[in-house]
């Protein structure tokens, strides 16, 4: 038996892995950015959850307010909190299973390993500064926290305990002075202050004792006018032996120091050039007690940088210059780590990777840096060096580039890289690959060419064809295995961009808040195909996209932005084509992409939604449907006048007195419609009410607490259907979605009692109406005898009413707000849609069948067989979201700002993508996969049963074969 199992080992051991059983095969389909966010210098670094243990792990707080915990060896995120707030504050509470943040009006101390929430406080002002407040004593008790605050524009600072966050004391400082900072040396508590005018100021430094809280002294530095904001103020060191405050003066060649405590020692240390004029000046000291007292000042000029560090004297306070960092082209970053009373200097250069010690400027290791060089440079980091021996070091840094990636680069080496870049989307459009149009030209160069000259071309191009034969053979058997086996075929290499048979292969072009355009691979799991750096948005702003448009047949995505930028580039390379910067055209308020006798094109409306004159042959060929400055609804033709084309206001639409229109929803463009009635379960018909130019207004009033839907025609202005909500908390998300004769909204309504108000229930809740022709089955409605109808004459009569819709709908209880919907989509229509919704709580996307809304489920009673043929059932209230129903499955989607669907070649399936914080993006079939073979299908099971029947065919034939022979000769 030996032989037999040895075989069968063998066997199993050369079979591919696809045919591995998976509990869940959900994630086959899609794909999932897990971002962060960009992280920042004073908020990222390693942190030890474990005391004993040595491992340490990576957290940061990014720039959109998402706190997270990384692993440092493969870069995966191992949890996440969003705080909100993009000016945060993170501090780690060192020898303790403890970080702590500030974010906004809340300050929580999380479980640095699980990133469960220790305690939790909230205060009336702003967070300021935190820091963690070191003891002296050798207890094991939890370290305090040092808050500060601006609260009603007077500065507070609160000492947390460090148990359960209750507050141990507090300062209040009565006077003008903007809070900017708070620091330690265990002896004292610092806060400093910008004193005095804008534009001017000075530093004030109060002293406390860190027992009480009270104040001790206080003194003022002079800063001459060097300090007018507080980015002015390059360090407050923190938590340190010897804490300092640090600026340059004017002319960037002085920095002015000086330690915290001692009001006479300002000390003046020169800026030494580094090939040009000085542009950035950064400091990197320890804020560990036990740490030297020593610090680097990180010189950076437009072509080099260079560093020099200083000792601090404990006895004196005097300040003195120990050695430089030789000066090196380029960009460079450098980060500073402690080791119990060692400070370590990590240098990172596009050539090679540096550490050396605070104490002398011996170099403890190098190493020359094999990531692929490209254009990007190194803008700042967090390291951990290790010592192995005496004599030896390793060093592993996170460093953010350039192109906002953040790298981990261990002794040199590339270990992982993520694209946080692409968190913080604003906006997305789906794109099509294009065809290869190489072969198309050549055989048309060859049909216009003379019969000879086409045909040693065509020898030719078949002989330079033979230099792809090698791989064509090798991707032969895996081809093979995979048409056979089940499972899918085997993914596209990376950077390739392949269109595929059933139209899955896509790409997403993707807008983020800092002015990078990415476009996304779809087809290759999400896979980043490029970056463009489209503009330089200013630190603090955000760009703000008004519209994105993609031109399939030219292969082209043109971006407008609210200044009036945009940015026209190729889809496939993210090849710039042409670029206009901020300020070169009036502010846009919003986008639309018309139709006009020289094709289609991105209109940008300007404020008030006044799309301004255009030329006559740019001129829209549809109505459109703009905001006005008064938040009123216009509809606008266009009128030829000469050369240009006017805009003239046809209609104007004002919600009820003291509400505000909040959204405006439209068909989507890809709308189709696969059949004009609804069949009943007796063979009649619903026609449905499929008007292409409706629009769905949203208007809400905060002080009634009232939201009301608006069903407009968007050509002649007339309002075919509204409804009103009353006890809604507008405060809560507001969304709606409409598609075909169908529109459904969500909202939180509580119950009112009014004669006027619709019934309600209290809490979330999701309404969907559809609308019909006629309530009367085989019934046309009022335009059913017209020959010819039109939303402006709807009748024959003159100023005759419209043609209103018969609407039916219903409500349903949900269990969470929806934040944003969407409706999916395919090619003919023909698939029952879905609708997308986003679920802010539960940080999840979910796809509700339009049957599980379907406003005609029968109440209080079973369907009859008819009804049930026709697929109706009870009606039930409360709509549960089964976690069959969840897109995103396990997954945990954060910061979704909207949805889009694109139909795929198949009827069946719709492509999703959904952006924000995080990238989302999958396939849905609705109506199941009818138009193509699922992974369970059994291909082998199928090979097999042809070939045994060829067998069977191949064996018996000779058989039949000699038995018809042997019959004739007895018949004979």
């Amino acid at each position: 038996m030996r032989l037999p199992l040895n075989l069968l080992s063998l066997t199993l051991s050369i079979l591919p892995g696809t045919l591995a059983v998976f509990a869940d095969e959900a994630y086959a389909v899609d794909y999932h950015h897990e971002l962060l966010g960009l992280p920042k210098p004073h908020t990222t670094f390693f942190h030890r959850p474990r005391k004993e243990d040595k491992a340490s792990l990576l957290y940061t707080l990014s720039d959109l307010g998402v706190l997270g915990a990384v692993h440092p060896g493969t870069g995966k995120v191992l949890w996440r909190q969003v705080l909100g707030a993009e000016n945060g504050f993170l501090r780690p509470v060192e020898g303790e299973n403890v970080v702590a943040s500030g974010a906004g009006r809340r300050v929580d101390a999380w479980d640095a390993m699980s990133g469960k929430e220790i305690w939790g406080n909230a205060f009336l002002g702003t967070v300021k500064d935190l820091e963690v407040m070191e003891s002296a004593a050798a207890d094991n008790a939890p370290k305090d926290i040092l808050a500060l605050f601006e609260e009603e524009g007077k500065g507070v600072l609160r000492k947390l305990k460090g148990k359960n966050g209750d507050v141990a004391w507090e300062y209040k400082d009565h006077g003008d002075d903007i809070p900017l900072q708070v620091s330690t040396n265990v002896k004292d508590v610092f806060v400093v202050s910008l004193h005095g005018s804008a534009g001017a100021y000075n530093l004030k430094v109060t002293t406390l004792d860190p027992v009480t809280g009270k104040k001790i002294t206080d003194y003022t530095l002079s800063t001459k006018g060097d300090v007018h904001a507080a980015e002015d103020v390059l360090l407050v060191g923190a938590n340190s032996a010897s804490p300092i405050i640090a600026w340059t003066d004017k002319s960037v060649n002085n920095l002015k120091v000086n330690i915290l405590g001692k009001s006479s020692s300002l000390q003046t240390l020169p800026l030494k050039e580094a090939d040009g004029e000085i542009e950035k000046v950064s400091i990197h000291a320890p804020e560990l007690v036990q740490s030297f007292p020593h610090f680097l000042v990180h010189i950076h000029s437009a072509v080099a940088n260079r560093a020099d560090v200083y000792h601090i004297d404990l006895k004196t306070g005097g300040i003195n210059k120990a050695y430089s960092l030789p000066k090196l082209p380029g960009k460079g970053a450098v980060s500073v780590s402690s080791q119990d009373a060692n400070v370590f200097f990590t240098r990172i250069t596009e050539n090679e990777a540096v550490v050396v010690s605070s104490v002398s400027h011996g170099i403890l290791g190098r190493w020359p840096m094999t990531v692929a060089k490209d254009s990007a440079t190194y803008l700042h980091g967090a390291s951990e060096v290790v010592q192995k021996t005496p004599d030896t070091y390793s060093v592993r840094s996170a460093v953010l580039t350039s192109n906002e990636d953040w790298v981990l680069i261990r002794n040199g080496a590339l270990d992982w890289s993520r694209t946080e870049g692409l968190s913080g989307a604003v906006a997305a459009e789906w794109a099509e690959i294009p065809e290869s149009e190489s072969l198309a030209k050549t055989l048309e160069a060859e049909a216009h060419s003379n019969p000879l000259s086409a045909y040693i071309h065509r020898v030719k191009r078949h002989a330079n064809d033979l230099q792809y034969l090698p791989a064509y053979l090798q991707q032969l058997p895996s081809r093979f295995i995979t048409s056979i086996l089940p499972g899918e075929a085997a993914s596209q290499k990376p950077g390739i961009l392949i269109r595929d048979s059933f139209g899955f292969s896509k790409l997403v072009i993707v807008a983020t808040q800092r002015g990078r355009v990415y476009g996304l691979d779809a087809g290759n799991q999400g896979a980043v195909a490029w970056s463009l750096k489209a503009f330089d948005i200013p630190s603090g702003k955000k760009w703000a996209v008004k519209g994105i448009w993609v031109e399939q047949t030219k292969g082209t995505v043109t971006i407008r932005g609210g200044d009036g930028e945009y940015v026209l580039a190729e889809v496939t390379t993210g090849k710039t084509v042409e670029r206009t910067m901020p300020g070169s055209w009036p502010t846009v308020q919003s986008t639309a992409v018309v139709d006009s006798p020289s094709g289609p094109w991105l209109l940008p409306i300007g404020v008030d939604g006044n799309p301004g004159d255009i030329p006559a042959e740019w001129a829209p060929s549809a109505s459109l449907v703009v905001q006005g400055k008064d938040g009123e609804v216009k509809g606008l033709k266009f009128d030829i006048s000469g050369a240009n084309a006017v805009p003239v206001v046809v209609w104007t639409f004002q919600p009820t007195s003291g509400q505000k229109i909040v959204n405006i929803v439209s068909r989507p463009v890809h709308d189709p419609v696969a059949s004009i009635g609804r069949v009943l379960g007796d063979r009649t018909v619903l026609y449905k009410y499929l008007n292409p130019n409706i629009v769905l207004v949203t208007a809400v009033s905060d002080e009634s607490s009232t939201a009301s839907f608006y069903l407009l025609d968007s050509v002649s202005g007339d309002l075919l259907y509204s409804a009103s909500h009353e006890g809604v908390d507008t405060k809560q998300p507001i969304t709606s979605a409409l598609t075909e004769n169908f529109f459904t909204y969500s909202l939180w309504s509580d119950i009112v009692t009014t004669t006027t108000a619709l019934p309600a229930s209290k809490g979330y809740q999701i309404v969907a109406s559809e609308m019909y022709e006629s309530d009367v089955a085989n019934d046309r409605g009022p335009l059913g005898p017209s020959n010819n109808a039109s939303s402006v004459e709807p009748s024959d009569i003159p100023n005759a009413e419209p043609a209103l819709p018969h609407v039916i709908t219903q409500s349903y209880l949900i269990s969470e707000p929806i934040s944003h919907m969407a409706v999916t989509q395919t090619g003919q229509g023909i698939t029952t849609r879905q609708i997308l919704c986003t679920l802010a709580g539960s940080n999840s996307i979910v796809g509700i069948p339009r049957t599980l809304l379907d406003p005609r489920r029968l109440i209080g009673r079973d369907p009859t067989p008819l009804e049930a043929e026709e697929g109706l059932f009870s009606y039930h209230p409360v709509i549960e979201f089964d976690p069959k129903l969840v897109l995103s499955h396990k997954r945990e989607v954060i910061g979704i700002q909207d949805v889009i669907a694109t139909p795929a070649i198949l009827e069946s399936t719709s492509l999703v993508f959904a952006y924000g914080i995080d990238i989302f993006g999958t396939r849905v079939a609705p109506s199941m996969a009818f138009d193509i073979l699922g992974k369970g299908f059994n291909k082998l099971s199928l090979v097999g049963t042809v070939f045994a029947l060829w067998v069977g065919v191949f064996v018996l034939a000779p058989m039949v074969r000699k038995k018809q022979i042997n019959g004739r000769w007895q018949t004979s």
